[in-house]
């Protein structure tokens, strides 16, 4: 651990999660001062504040999608203007979701509705109520294609209240601020709901689009406030004085909730892994074209460091195995080079069994992808990528993806990634994911372009060749940047290394609560 190139890595490590930390930061101090400041002179607690008021004392609360948005958009701070995550509340898992006020009071981007859409999907994944704590202006006009026209866009947050209600998991909502147009259907949808008196105001239109389209004058509490749909209309279920009333209020009604089952697959004693887990940021190698060592990786992340790995002599570019991480079976496949066909099987069959004993999958991706050539294509590498691909997604084991490293083309694809659908997915801040490497698309392109000039019979200097190359590099390494894929919600989160176990315990626990569906293959070609 004293080597230079272990200090090399570690020094290098730091500086990544020097600035996951800031935005971090950023994203959770929300809005900009002048505006936080507006939000408590009003007598509103801040959204993370209501978070935190609502969570049990000492609970973890897992915070999901904390950058989305991070960058793609001028003058929003990381987040999507709306904080989701996982956390205790009256003794019960539940699933927070708060809109954040003092960012463009709430609006709802594309990237809002599309992070809303996802907390709904993980909480009806593990039947967690949805606790939603309402302020929001509702949609942001100009990008309206974003948000209106499509499946998983806002009107698919409509859909999974109704469909989450329908199957008995509990959607509960407080009314901290403004709920207007579109958004009011989120309260009057919801189960149970309660109102803030002075600050909440629900309605379809507000009074300049009530006087625009009717002529009426009318003033906003009369029109929406608290009182009248607490005592009129019956929208509301429960009025508030405050948002600390409210907070307690919705604490009582999640403890009203009927009592679940508790674990149907229950955990062992964690046993915690015998090297600590900062030892990680040293194997993590600084060089992106060097991979690091999955088995010392591994052994920094399980319980009591002990991994039983499968046919350890077949297939040796593909680590499976069987563990636990906080007393919790896993089934864990981790790249140690390129897929080859003898790896692929091996996945199929270690998959396979994973399944038929309910153990959960873990995809830890570090990998170029599936290998090519020749004498690839001739054993079969499409073939038998395709098994691996098609028993990774027939699977209904719970899966996790995470990217510890490289994640390109079909590799991407063969590790779990977003497309099939894992319970979760992170990266650590130094994972990568593109449809290839940058040297590998800048030197693609540059013999299309070659083939192209000689064709035409043009010349082309190697500096001309540089000179065109290194833009690409550029796109495909900006592009394959896990701050670019956890802006995008392309995964749910960015982790640090150390906290890999804690999460993937949270996760873990999670899934042992809710049945498993029985696996069918689909057809595997041989």
């Amino acid at each position: 651990m004293g080597s230079a190139a272990y200090q090399k890595n570690a020094e290098n490590y730091r500086l990544l999660l020097a600035d996951l930390r800031e935005r971090r930061r950023r994203a959770r101090h929300g809005g900009d001062d002048k505006a936080r400041k507006r939000h408590e002179a009003a007598g509103k607690l801040l959204p993370r504040d209501r978070v935190n008021s609502l969570l049990d004392p000492g609970s973890p609360f897992l915070e999901l999608a904390t950058l989305a948005g991070d960058g793609l958009y001028d003058q929003l701070p990381p987040g999507a203007g709306i904080v989701t995550g996982i956390g205790r509340v009256s003794g019960r898992v539940c699933m927070i979701i708060a809109n954040e006020a003092t960012v463009k009071g709430g609006t709802y981007y594309r990237l809002t509705a599309k992070k809303h859409v996802r907390a709904q999907k993980i909480a009806w994944e593990h039947r967690l109520p949805n606790l939603t704590l309402v302020d929001s202006g509702g949609a942001f006009l100009p990008e309206q294609a974003g948000i209106f026209p499509d499946e998983g866009q806002y009107g698919s947050v409509f859909h999974q209240i109704v469909r989450q209600s329908a199957e008995g998991i509990a959607q509960l909502a407080v009314v901290h601020g403004a709920c207007t147009a579109g958004g009011a259907y989120v309260p009057a949808l919801s189960d149970q709901t309660i109102i803030v008196r002075n600050q909440g105001y629900v309605h379809l239109g507000g009074p300049e689009i009530v006087f625009a389209a009717t002529g009426e004058v009318v003033e906003r509490e009369a029109l929406g406030g608290a009182e009248m749909h607490s005592k009129v209309s019956g929208v509301t279920d429960y009025l508030a004085h405050n948002d600390k009333h409210a907070l307690l209020i919705l604490r009582e009604l999640v403890g009203d909730l009927p009592k679940t089952s508790q674990y149907i697959r229950p955990p062992q004693a964690a046993v915690c892994p015998r090297y600590p887990a900062e030892e990680l940021y040293g194997l993590i190698s600084a060089d992106t074209r060097v991979q690091s060592d999955t088995r010392e990786i591994l052994a920094r992340i399980v319980d009591d460091s002990r991994f039983d790995e499968f046919k350890p002599n077949f297939g040796e570019t593909l680590l499976c195995g069987f563990a636990h991480i906080e007393g919790f079976p896993i089934g864990i496949l981790a790249n140690q080079g390129p897929l080859m066909s003898d790896s692929s099987i091996k996945a199929v069959h270690f998959i396979d069994l994973c399944c038929k004993r309910e153990i959960p999958l873990l995809f830890a991706a570090d990998v170029t992808g599936y290998m090519v050539g020749r004498e690839a294509e001739q054993r079969g590498i499409s073939k038998d990528g395709a098994k691996m691909i098609t028993a990774m997604s027939s699977a209904n084991v719970p899966k996790y993806n995470l990217i510890i490293g490289s994640s390109y083309g079909a590799g991407y694809m063969g590790m779990c990634s977003r497309p099939f659908q894992p319970r979760f997915s992170f990266g650590w801040p130094n994972g990568r994911a593109a449809l290839m490497g940058p040297e590998q698309a800048a030197t693609t392109l540059a013999m299309v372009q070659r083939a192209k000039r000689q064709r035409d019979g043009m010349e082309w200097s190697h500096d001309a060749e540089e000179r065109f190359k290194q833009p690409i590099r550029e796109q495909f390494s900006a592009f394959a940047s896990m701050n670019n894929f956890a802006a995008n919600l392309w995964i749910d989160d960015i982790i640090d290394p150390a906290e890999t176990r804690q999460v993937l315990g949270l996760a873990l626990d999670l899934a042992a609560r809710v049945p498993i569906e029985e696996t069918r293959q689909g057809v595997l070609r041989m």
